[in-house]
């Protein structure tokens, strides 16, 4: 059910969540989650201050009468507790009715992030604030994890399992996933009206542009699945979608995952522990291995950060090998 934050959220957060989504001109997804995580922070800070309401289901709190008065009481020591709140209270999900106690640290973080930049905008947008209570909140110590990624001989094997009426389209999808590093949602978003020459026009996060060059393999994929493409069922406004669905719509991100999922199983590898993300992973792996810079990396991604690019380095880093073969102690034999 899509939702509709106009009403349901005060005009001081409304203003907000508008000023993301036509200035900022952040997703739909992003603004929606703003939305929800203010709305469980503001929750949070009703009960705080009338305990009473800890009798009522927390998900049905009313937060429109939150006004900037109300926000001027805000203090770190809130946030803080919030903080706490997230990591020990069973919170219902989103987007079903499962529940899950406490949250990872990086959901939190995120949430966290989403209540700094709330009152970033209130303190230097708007200048309703003159304190902004969470600029010295750090966040929550993430386990540091390594991607896991599919080797090239893996990918081979993942291209050579194609199959099916969908053969050609499904073999043109995986390669441009393995090629160019892209997220499931920027695949499915591109347009025949995209690729121009030897590159394409990809949509990222925020809606924000990017053109990536296509090698060999690239090209000739999507030259022979545009010749068994055309056809004139397809939807008047899916005309200039790229990937088409066998209902002649623009291809689901459903529909790709279970592709993915399908052609991992032929080629005899785990589909739990490779997804469509797994491949951009695995690209990013791929590119670093053969010699391109962690900056590059980071443009053909389209990472705003480029630390979130250099967690592919510790992947497979030639360097390091260097380096510990170098220590003279590793040389050494065990004296019989």
């Amino acid at each position: 059910m899509a939702i509709d934050y106009q009403l349901q959220s005060p005009p001081i957060l409304r203003d907000f969540l508008l000023y993301h989504e036509n200035v900022k001109m952040h997703s739909i997804k992003t603004v929606d989650e703003y939305f929800l995580d203010l709305r469980n922070f503001f929750r949070y800070l009703k009960i705080q201050r009338n305990p009473d309401l800890k009798l009522e289901s927390f998900d049905l709190i009313d937060i429109l009468d939150i006004d900037i008065e109300f926000l001027r009481s805000v203090t770190s020591s809130d946030i803080l507790g919030y903080v706490t709140f997230l990591s020990r209270r069973k919170m219902s999900n989103n987007h079903s009715s499962a529940r899950t106690q406490g949250l990872t640290s990086k959901t939190k973080a995120r949430k966290l992030a989403s209540i700094r930049s709330f009152f970033k905008y209130l303190t230097e947008t708007v200048i309703l604030l003159e304190v902004n209570p969470a600029q010295t909140i750090d966040n929550p110590k993430q386990k540091k994890t390594i991607p896991q990624y599919l080797t090239e001989d893996q990918c081979n094997r993942l291209l050579d399992a194609v199959s099916g009426t969908f053969a050609t389209r499904d073999y043109c999808i995986l390669l441009l996933f393995l090629s160019c590093g892209l997220r499931i949602s920027e695949l499915v978003g591109l347009n025949i009206s995209d690729i121009q020459d030897d590159s394409i026009r990809v949509r990222g996060k925020g809606n924000k542009e990017r053109i990536l060059y296509l090698n060999e393999a690239a090209l000739d994929a999507i030259d022979s699945y545009l010749l068994v493409r055309d056809d004139e069922r397809i939807k008047k406004a899916d005309k200039d979608a790229l990937f088409i669905s066998r209902n002649f719509q623009r291809l689901h991100v459903r529909s790709v995952q279970q592709m993915v999922d399908k052609t991992l199983i032929k080629a005899g590898l785990d589909a739990k522990t490779y997804s469509p993300h797994k491949l951009r992973h695995s690209a990013a792996t791929m590119l670093l291995q053969n010699g391109v810079d962690v900056r590059t990396l980071q443009d053909v991604l389209g990472h705003e950060n480029l630390n979130t690019t250099q967690i592919y380095t510790h992947v497979d880093n030639e360097g390091l090998r260097i380096a510990a073969a170098a220590n003279p102690i590793g040389k050494r034999k065990k004296k019989q």
